[in-house]
């Protein structure tokens, strides 16, 4: 081929393939199979495309289209830690630094860059992209668990104290998308999905 840089986006390209073989502890919608991190990922896009209007902030849309696509890459190497186990998110962070080198290095210097800023802007939650981000990540998984009566919290004895404490930030990114998480969780507590 004998061009460096599109050799190496194209490696990493190949590489994110991977993402797809990560899989999550969320049922896909109507009791289906556990979701991989790569639907994960495109349902997060979409949404937050499709719900930019109600964002608390002015936001740039394709920014977080793309940290919506790239923040749960680093897991191909990290492994998903689930939301509501302690012990695999006391050493989230750790791993998935290591992580976000290792594979973000198989980029052109400027795309690693570009990359890195990006998944640590979403993970730092300071920016309205960042902050709206992860209301579409908390968000997403909400809307599928909702759809099979709370399957997987009770799959995993996740309390509504556990649930509402992920998801009260959400009112930093959407005020209205919040209100709507707080009816989900209010009516998964009445049909006893959330104790």
């Amino acid at each position: 081929m004998n061009n460096e840089r599109l050799e190496k986006q194209l490696a990493f390209a190949l590489e994110i393939d991977k993402e797809k073989n990560v899989f999550r502890h969320t049922s896909l919608s109507g009791h289906g199979r556990k979701e991989n991190d790569a639907e994960h990922a495109w349902h997060m896009a979409v949404m937050a495309y499709l719900l930019k209007e109600y964002s608390n902030e002015d936001i740039d849309i394709s920014k977080v289209m793309i940290m919506c696509l790239i923040h749960d890459i680093v897991e191909i190497e990290a492994g998903d830690s689930y939301a509501y186990d302690e012990n695999e998110m006391a050493t989230q962070k750790e791993r998935e630094d290591a992580a976000k080198e290792k594979i973000f290095s198989m980029l052109p210097d400027d795309q690693k860059e570009e990359f890195i800023a990006l998944f640590d802007e979403f993970e730092a939650y300071e920016t309205p992209e960042a902050r709206f981000a992860h209301v579409m990540d908390n968000l997403q998984p909400l809307i599928l668990n909702n759809s099979n009566n709370g399957g997987d919290w009770k799959e995993n004895n996740v309390t509504a104290k556990q649930v509402y404490a992920r998801q009260s930030l959400n009112k930093l990114g959407s005020e209205k998308l919040y209100e709507i998480t707080d009816e989900i969780l209010k009516e998964n507590i009445r049909k006893g999905n959330l104790l």
